[in-house]
């Protein structure tokens, strides 16, 4: 049985079902699902029945939606025996409202693409349904957000014409966000006698990004015309006041003969014109046999830390301790990413330089004339001061650990810096997982032993050690103090590829710190 529509606790018109027994001398009970009604006279309804002793009856059923029961409503009426089986017919109406009210779809809105700062999104939409109202909509919204009837012109308030407000009006959102990260509203709609509704908007944003590529495709290698390193000067981004963080990208491609077979050192060097010399501001170890394609981007670095070297005409240098003719091709991008420093003010020195290539290192466990200990003086007006080093073991010299682990790739040590002759902080060279390395396809290298410290085809991580604000204005000793070790000389050479630079930050201008 099929009903109208009714509006919410009013009534149908009232249906015949005639219902006919034989030889039936038990009861009859008939129950109406809820919303549905039954009477025998038409005049007095309920959702229930017990009748006995007739061979046929007129049963009045008629729709009776209750508070809410709005749009298709489904039901049964059932009729049943203990003589008989149970007869259920299907019943169906759809309940309407006279009450004024406003909905929404969606009943709540988030912006699904992340929008740079700054700048606009495009607009997205919410349907505003309105009801026996006799007034116009209000519409406002808070927050970095705005609104718009036509999707030409958005303010933070509008209004739904009366002659309009009863039926779908689409609302145009767009988002404006002014810093990193959520963002939330809320779109509050009113109009006389309906309840007012609330609509949470959500949104992210981004920083903006400035990105630059400097070596394209530049091809490092040994012998016939490729060399092992590449030096240029590219310009940079320039003004850096604004710049919150700075990412370098490292992308290895390989030539029609692939790339080189062997996990190689390499690095990104930074020139410093006051002082004429080269900083490591990246260390890498090459994947066998292939490229970093399995990343978007390839290798990430924060080269944060180097802020003042890298603005304006910049001069890098590119190296990888390749020795065959398998050139890997190198691109290298830089991304500034705006937002609120830290510091407006960095500065860096250099501590220790022994970064030119794996064996250029530190001589391990054997006596040797490299200088590990200086003297550094933080400027007076330092608000933040730190070491930053990367050490990377090369070599197989023994006699090996207890667990067969060679010196310097293999054996896990613990070396630690000395300030003003006392430990300080400690750089355990031990395991990074090189079996997880998402660069995953190096067949049929070596490449998920972990060794000491970093792993074929992965960053060598960055050792930060802060220091404080104790030591500004003032001179103290540094001291790098490899764990004790000694080589039987069987083994061939261990070294130790290093470089410390000590990263000063303040608010107003610093000068580098002074080390000697």
């Amino acid at each position: 049985m099929v009903f109208e529509e009714v509006a919410e606790l009013n009534h149908s018109e009232s249906q015949i079902l005639n219902i006919q027994v034989d030889n039936l001398a038990a009861a009859v009970q008939i129950e109406a699902s809820p919303n549905f009604e039954i009477s025998l006279d038409d005049t007095n309804f309920t959702s229930e029945l017990n009748i006995s002793n007739f061979e046929s009856l007129d049963l009045f059923v008629r729709f009776s939606p209750q508070i809410a029961a709005l749009g298709a409503i489904s039901g049964t009426l059932t009729i049943q025996s203990t003589e008989t089986t149970d007869l259920v017919v299907a019943l169906s109406g759809i309940g309407f409202s006279t009450a004024p009210s406003i909905t929404t779809s969606p009943s709540s809105l988030i912006f699904q693409d992340d929008v740079v700062v700054g700048s606009t999104s495009i607009s997205e939409q919410i349907i505003v349904t309105g009801q026996n109202l006799t007034d116009v909509i209000d519409i406002t919204i808070t927050g970095p957000f705005k609104i718009s009837l036509d999707a030409l012109v958005y303010t933070s308030s509008l209004e739904i014409p009366s002659a309009s407000a009863n039926g779908n009006t689409t609302i145009h959102i767009q988002f404006t966000p002014q810093e990193i990260g959520n963002s939330s509203g809320v779109i509050t709609l009113q109009s006389n006698d309906a309840t007012n509704l609330e609509v949470a908007i959500l949104g992210t944003g981004t920083p903006m990004v400035h990105s630059y590529t400097t070596f394209n495709q530049q091809a490092l290698g040994f012998g016939g015309v490729f060399n092992q390193s590449n030096t240029q000067v590219f310009a940079l981004h320039q003004d850096i006041s604004n710049i919150a963080q700075i990412k370098m990208f490292l992308q290895i491609d390989c030539p029609t003969t692939g790339c080189d077979d062997w996990d190689r050192f390499a690095n990104i060097k930074v020139k410093d014109d006051a002082s004429d010399s080269w900083f490591e501001i990246g260390r890498y170890i090459t994947p066998y046999w292939v490229g970093t394609q399995q990343l978007d981007r390839g290798l990430e670095f924060d080269v944060t830390d180097f802020k003042a070297l890298l603005s304006g005409p910049t001069e890098l240098r590119i190296y990888i301790e390749n020795w065959t003719a398998k050139a890997d091709l190198i691109t290298l991008e830089f991304d500034y990413i705006e937002g609120t420093p830290d510091y407006p003010y960095y500065a860096v020195s250099e501590v220790l330089g022994f970064h030119a290539n794996s064996i250029d290192g530190v001589p391990y466990g054997v006596n040797h004339s490299e200088d590990l200990d200086k003297t550094i003086q933080i400027p007076n007006n330092a608000e933040s001061a730190h070491l930053r080093t990367l050490i990377s073991g090369w070599g197989h010299a023994t006699p090996t650990d207890a667990n067969g682990r060679p010196c310097a790739e293999w054996c896990y040590r613990t070396h630690a810096i000395k300030i003003n002759g006392a430990d300080t902080f400690q750089h355990y060279m031990g395991p990074i997982g090189c079996a997880s390395n998402p660069v995953s396809n190096q067949s049929p290298g070596n490449w998920t032993p972990d060794r000491a410290g970093w792993c074929p085809g992965m960053v060598v991580p960055v050792r930060s050690n802060n220091l404080g604000t104790s030591f500004n204005g003032t001179s103290f000793t540094f001291e790098y103090d490899f764990e004790d070790w000694t080589s039987d000389g069987q083994g061939g050479n261990a070294y130790y590829a290093t470089s410390a630079y000590v990263v000063v930050k303040s608010n107003t201008e610093i000068s580098s710190p002074i080390v000697n």
